[in-house]
């Protein structure tokens, strides 16, 4: 997609995922209905996506379409080093300003042009230099990047123009027995993949082109469903279930 016309480059976006990382439960969903359950992915990610009791001391993680970086901030509480990419300039800047300043103001769309500002933060028990944030593209990562103990793919393949690129260099990128976490929910659109490069023969069955992809290389370990809310305005959300899945590499 041309950066140009990429819509997480947007401010809008921008506010949106600051706040859908960032802002406490009650300030993304103050009502008590259901919704509350899908709150928290960046961190659920982070903490329930890997099987932390596996990871070495030191652990190095890599943070695939990591956008404004909460999952990157919350492995740091286990690994000694992450790095998170996004393919938003516009992200990985609002990334870089929470490693500098622990904090980024944010705007949250309440009804119209009402808006309500607050302030976003890292929590202060995590070592927030052990975090580096960098622009770069999942399909075309730099070859001096090196390896991983682990490494998190969260609601990326669905937007990626070619996701079997990502895919197949995953092996060189995890160490042997080394975690991979994916969460999509399998939202297909041209805008983003075109349909010869769906997975799983079109869509039929993503998973299990996802499978394909992945098998020899990774052993499925646990699969299960994750809910995720992204608040719009005060009375608009995007309650979306994610299907999310752990392998280790062979």
């Amino acid at each position: 997609m041309d950066p140009a016309t990429n819509p997480y480059e947007s401010d809008e976006l921008l506010q949106q995922y600051l706040v859908f990382h960032y802002a406490s439960g009650p300030e993304q969903f103050p009502y008590a209905l259901g919704g509350a359950d899908a709150l928290d992915f960046p961190r659920r990610c982070a903490q329930e996506g890997l099987d932390l009791s596996k990871l070495p001391a030191g652990a190095r993680a890599l943070d695939l379409g990591c956008a404004v970086g909460r999952s990157s901030f919350e492995l740091a509480r286990v690994c000694g080093e992450v790095i998170g990419i996004d393919y938003s300039q516009a992200f990985i800047d609002a990334g870089n300003r929470l490693v500098a300043e622990g904090r980024h103001p944010a705007t949250r769309l309440d009804e119209g042009s009402v808006t309500t500002k607050l302030v976003v933060e890292v929590d202060a028990q995590i070592e927030r230099s052990r975090v580096r944030f960098e622009q770069g593209d999942a399909q075309h990562l730099r070859d001096d990047i090196g390896q991983f103990d682990c490494i998190i793919a969260c609601n990326l393949i669905c937007r990626l123009p070619e996701p079997l690129r990502l895919l197949q260099r995953l092996p060189e990128l995890l160490k042997p027995g080394g975690q991979l976490f994916i969460t999509t929910p399998f939202t297909w659109l041209e805008t983003y993949t075109p349909p010869e490069n769906w997975l799983g023969d079109g869509a039929q069955d993503s998973f299990a082109g996802l499978r394909r992809a992945l098998e020899p290389h990774f052993k499925l370990d646990a699969r299960w469903d994750m809910p995720f809310l992204i608040r719009e305005h005060a009375r608009k959300f995007q309650y979306s279930i994610a299907q999310a899945s752990r392998w280790f590499r062979a």
